[in-house]
């Protein structure tokens, strides 16, 4: 009879079946003008080449004081980069353009209301922004090198200068994506030990302008209760002058900035030249635990690979106007609106506001408008776009020569759409693969050099040599068709650094599993593993399949099941709580919460939204379920751990596979009954998965 474990391992050895899709060429006069059109790259990123191929990213940046080693791995795996450097990130991004571009934009802001202006700030007025802002950072804040300093903000130019200002001084700063909670940023808060919040009174969304100070509060408190206290509260003013909130400023700890900036006007603040390996910024995800994970960047080696990733894959070009519609919130924000494309010296835009606001040709105007030239967004965007604009494009008069998809896989339909009606087949394509942990691009084609397939990423990008293992640590060969654990044999330099404050965590989820030899020093016996399901074709092309953990990717946001599971079991009447992902036409994937009820009480629709007000509380409107289901038991194994794979597969209709091994297989009919039944009455049986979603729902709950 068969085990649990022997479920567990051969997952990843199932043969997954799809046809592979036709390949698409780049059209010839992108290839004229493409930062990588010479073959000869592939050369000097080749692994007998590597570390030092690396170098070629490197000297890209401006550098205080060249580095004498390009990687150190003296201390596996916490590999240091360009050890012996020093430079300043603020600086590569802004000053060192001002000689050539200073009135050129650097930031060119789209408000959402259309009735608003946009504004084009040049690179003079950025660095005028950020030096009165790192002033009084440094003044009136009081904080210096590795402090950590936390934001809250949207999208909204004062972010960006933030950072920046943060970058100046070598004050780590800690962006928390505006969507999620007051108490979520509360938790980031406490565990990046920030005495300083950054916040904004209001922004607009969907037409409508929302109180964000009213999270200020809330995160503060939250932070108190984990027992680190805030000490200034400053808030950036949507409207110069007048306050968008209708929550009380607090008397010696809430400070508008427009009113404290008057005593920093003109002000210049010398740059801090910073070690290569100092940590430049935190970007905190989700993982297994309840416990967010605050992924740890290096300023050397993060702004390298960010400023390389973005001139050869993104092929930017000082002239271009680069839209990434992403937000700074994530990683995507961070290396692809900010650093890289200001590294580089181009413009780009940053859009407050949502996609359908206030129709579906909106983005397609402001491409025209301001005459974009490299567009960059998600696949959940694209769908939205694609449903309810499709001949939106064929309105407007813009001409990409560039686009991207990034933060999920996207469907080989929907990239056709994307190909044909948005890039008017003038357009390449990169679909491309990496994580919060990575900095940058793990897995993409170069557009001028390799063929596009869509719902494949393509290769390694350059420098990046992909494995895949099974549970069993045995290689799965390319072209097998057997899906895997897809890693990376080497280190490279946008790889994070580690856990904030957790080591011990940071070794154990990223490179215990796979590793050769605790004792060694060579990187070769180190691969670093994703943590995602992956199956790699004869071309060396991957399809990525989804989260091998208990991580759920909602619109490209990824959500930690047991961070929903704990905002779940605050609602008092909760026993037990366990979070899947189902398929969702929109979004990609949405979350189904199923919840048993301690002994006595009974199901109600009142106790459904408790659950889901307590998750919107918690984390953020972004997480809420897509239904609620309220179950006599869950299935569990004899050990009590919840089979989520079972109920996955019940809430998506796919086979629920053997369950006899269970502690109380008969409760698997029962939910299926229950949940499958009332499904169906209300229309939302989903349509036929592809093989790569089965695959993902067999894999998903697998992690201990």
């Amino acid at each position: 009879m068969a085990t649990d474990q022997d479920q567990e391992v051969s997952e990843a050895q199932i043969a997954v079946h799809w046809r592979e899709e036709e390949y698409y060429y780049p059209p010839a006069k992108f290839i004229g003008q493409a930062n990588a059109n010479d073959p000869a790259i592939f050369e000097r990123f080749r692994e007998e080449d590597f570390p030092e191929c690396f170098k070629e990213y490197a000297d890209l940046l401006t550098w205080d004081q060249y580095w004498k080693t390009t990687l150190d791995t003296s201390n596996p795996p916490f590999w240091k980069w360009f050890v012996g450097g020093r430079l300043n990130a603020s600086v590569n991004c802004v000053d060192r353009h001002l000689a050539t571009s200073r009135n050129k934009a650097a930031l060119i802001w789209v408000p959402e209301p259309e009735s608003e202006e946009t504004q084009a700030i040049t690179y003079q007025e950025l660095y005028k922004r950020i030096n009165e802002f790192a002033a009084l950072l440094r003044g009136f804040g009081d904080v210096g090198i590795g402090d950590r300093v936390t934001f809250h903000l949207p999208m909204v130019p004062e972010l960006p200068v933030s950072m920046l200002a943060c970058a100046r001084l070598g004050v780590i700063h800690n962006e928390v994506f505006g969507g999620f909670s007051g108490a979520a940023c509360g938790g980031r808060i406490a565990d990046s030990g920030s005495r300083i919040l950054i916040t904004m009174d209001g922004y607009y969304r969907n037409g409508e302008l929302i109180d964000h100070k009213a999270k200020a509060d809330e995160a503060v408190a939250a932070a108190k209760e984990q027992g680190f206290e805030v000490d200034k509260v400053l808030v950036w003013r949507r409207h110069p002058g007048q306050y968008s909130s209708k929550t009380p400023m607090v008397a010696g700890r809430d400070f508008f900035v427009d009113e404290l900036m008057h005593e920093y006007a003109g002000r210049l603040v010398d740059p801090v030249s910073m070690p290569a390996e100092a940590p430049l910024f935190l970007m905190y995800t989700s993982g297994t635990t309840g416990r967010p994970k605050g992924c740890v960047h290096s300023t050397g080696g993060y702004l390298a690979y960010v400023t390389g990733t973005a001139k050869y894959y993104q092929d930017i070009h000082p002239e271009d106007t680069y839209w990434c519609a992403a937000d700074i919130g994530w990683i995507t924000g961070h290396s692809y609106i900010v650093y890289g494309p200001l590294s580089l010296g181009t413009s780009s835009v940053m859009y407050e506001g949502v996609p359908l606001y206030p129709d579906a040709g909106r983005m397609w105007r402001i491409a025209e408008r301001l005459g974009v030239s490299i567009f960059h967004t998600a696949p959940t965007t694209i769908r939205l776009l694609r449903k309810f604009g499709p001949d939106e494009p064929k309105k407007y008069d813009y001409h990409f020569k560039h686009m991207t998809t990034v933060g999920e896989p996207i469907e080989p339909e929907v990239w056709r759409w994307y190909h044909e009606v948005v890039g008017k087949r003038e357009a390449v394509i990169v679909d491309t693969w990496w994580q919060t942990e990575n900095g940058g691009f793990l897995g993409s084609t170069l557009p001028a050099l390799q063929p596009m397939k869509p719902g494949s990423c393509g290769p390694g990008v350059l420098g990046i040599y992909p494995v895949i293992y099974d549970e069993e640590r045995k290689l799965v060969e390319v072209g097998s068709g057997r899906a895997g654990n897809i890693c990376i044999r080497n280190p490279w330099p946008g790889i994070f650094q580690t856990i904030w404050g957790q080591d011990e965590r940071f070794v154990e989820t990223y490179y215990a599993k796979y590793c050769r030899d605790k004792e060694s020093k060579d990187w070769r016996d180190w691969p670093y593993l994703a943590g995602d399901g992956a199956v790699q074709a004869a071309d060396g092309y991957i399809r990525i399949l989804g989260r091998i953990d208990d991580v759920i990717n909602v619109a490209g946001h990824r959500l930690g099941t047991k961070e929903l599971e704990s905002a779940a079991l605050t609602v008092d009447e909760i026993a037990e709580a366990a979070a899947v992902p189902v398929v969702d036409e929109l979004r990609g994937r949405a979350v189904e919460m199923y919840i048993a009820l301690k002994p006595g009480l009974k199901p109600s629709k009142e106790l459904e939204e408790k659950v889901i007000k307590a998750i919107e509380k918690e984390i953020g409107k972004i997480a809420r379920p897509k239904n609620v289901w309220i179950v006599t038991d869950m299935p569990k194994t004899r050990s009590g751990k919840i089979m989520r794979r079972v109920i996955a597969a019940i809430s998506n209709f796919t086979d629920i596979g053997d369950v006899t091994t269970l502690a109380n297989p008969e409760i698997v009919d029962s939910i299926r009954h229950q949940v499958q039944t009332e499904k169906a009455a209300r229309g939302e049986v989903p349509r036929e998965l592809t093989p790569q979603e089965v695959e993902e729902m067999k894999r998903f709950g697998q992690a201990e």
